[in-house]
């Protein structure tokens, strides 16, 4: 099976959002399975079957000339399972990563289905009994949004619409903060809604019993997610111009260290080294010089005085500096840090 092409680019100076992950879903061979993403169910039923399928897909822009081909032949992805279960739900989610700020916009042909006849995306999807959904109907003739929390689904709320079968139609959705914005063949079909269960999780396609639809041309633009670490580090570093170089350190297994925040971004995942081990287990603090800089690595702590990670700091030195000296420096910047980090869990959000 061929690899799942996902591009990552960035978007042009203005965009809402920083990047783009593209699902191409041609590049994955007939009857094969998209990679990074994994098959869930929500209600009742048989496990869902999602493949890809040839169809023929025209294109999403007008041709700018009559010689172009109508429409291309091509992979697409299917929910091809015809399960009549009323209280069935597919759902093909993308695992690649969790977006918070982000517009997800997808293609999606309503092929079949005796019961339904539905295909939606799901968003800010926690696990099958947690997400958001917005789907379209064929049969219902209308386009609805509602939640699941805890396994509970939510009344749906939406317009009535038109959605053809056997006709390409586009579904999308817009987040940013606790607002959310949907879009039914590019148009929105909604005022935004404001709702703060799910501030960010996975995306993915949803359909309903015994439908049959397909989805193409999917994509999702968003926000980068920055670590609160790394966001600490860079708060730190706009204020504090003689600082040449800051890391954070997380402890892993025996006795080891990982840098989890740097000043230089390339550091990341990069091993600590004994003084940052010592530094975490026994609150051990670690000085040296380079060229015109000094080097101290301290213990962070939580709000209950527990060490859970390790700060390294570079400074620029001066004449005279004692090793008193640039430990009390650091010692100021180690502090900034922990009035923003209280627990070991802050440094990974």
């Amino acid at each position: 099976m061929r690899t799942l092409v996902l591009l990552l680019n960035f978007l042009l100076a203005g965009s809402a959002f920083g990047a783009e992950l593209q699902f191409d879903f041609g590049n994955v061979a007939e009857g094969g399975t998209p990679p990074n993403f994994s098959s869930a169910l929500f209600g009742a039923g048989q496990p869902s079957v999602w493949k890809i399928v040839m169809d023929a897909v025209p294109p999403a822009l007008a041709p700018l000339t009559d010689k172009a081909p109508v429409v291309t032949r091509r992979g697409v992805l299917a929910q091809t399972s015809q399960d009549a279960t009323d209280e069935h739900f597919p759902l093909f989610v993308y695992d690649g990563a969790m977006f918070r700020d982000f517009t997800f916009s997808t293609r999606f042909k309503i092929v079949g289905g005796v019961a339904e006849q539905m295909a939606g995306a799901v968003f800010r999807y926690q696990n099958a009994s947690n997400f958001y959904v917005v789907r379209a109907s064929a049969l219902g003739r209308n386009v609805r949004f509602y939640k699941v929390v805890n396994g509970l689904r939510s009344d749906p709320i939406g317009p009535e619409l038109d959605v053809a079968p056997q006709v390409w139609h586009t579904l999308g959705v817009r987040c940013e903060g606790n607002q959310i914005f949907l879009f039914f063949d590019d148009k929105p079909v909604m005022p935004p809604l404001g709702d703060n269960t799910f501030v960010e999780g996975k995306i993915g396609f949803w359909t309903k019993s015994d439908s049959v639809s397909y989805f193409t041309d999917a994509r999702v633009t968003y926000t980068p997610r920055v670590p609160a670490a790394q966001a600490v580090v860079n708060s730190i570093l706009e204020k504090q111009s003689r600082i040449l170089g800051l890391r954070i350190y997380a402890p892993q297994a025996a006795d080891t260290t990982r840098i989890i925040a740097s000043k230089e971004l390339s550091e990341i995942g990069q091993p600590g080294t004994e003084a940052e081990a010592a530094a975490i287990r026994d609150g051990t603090v670690s000085f040296g010089r380079e060229h015109n800089a000094v080097l101290v690595s301290l213990p962070l702590h939580d709000r209950n005085g527990e060490f859970i990670a390790a700060v390294r700091v570079k400074l620029k030195s001066f004449f005279g500096e004692t090793q008193d000296n640039a430990v009390t420096r650091a010692t100021m910047i180690v502090r900034m840090i922990q009035e923003q980090i209280y627990s070991a869990d802050d440094l990974i959000k």
